[in-house]
């Protein structure tokens, strides 16, 4: 099969700087990070 009739191939979105997150995300994202830190302290491992 000649590469140059072939169809172009679709890519997998990698969540790049070219990636636009939405504000979901990005509240999700820090919503974790405070349960975590609370998990942490409650537990003493730091």
């Amino acid at each position: 099969m000649n590469s140059s009739t072939a169809a172009p191939v679709t890519r997998a979105r990698t969540g790049g700087p070219d990636d636009r997150s939405g504000l979901v995300e990005q509240i999700a994202g820090w919503t974790l990070v405070v349960v975590i830190a609370m998990l942490v302290t409650q537990l003493g491992l730091l």
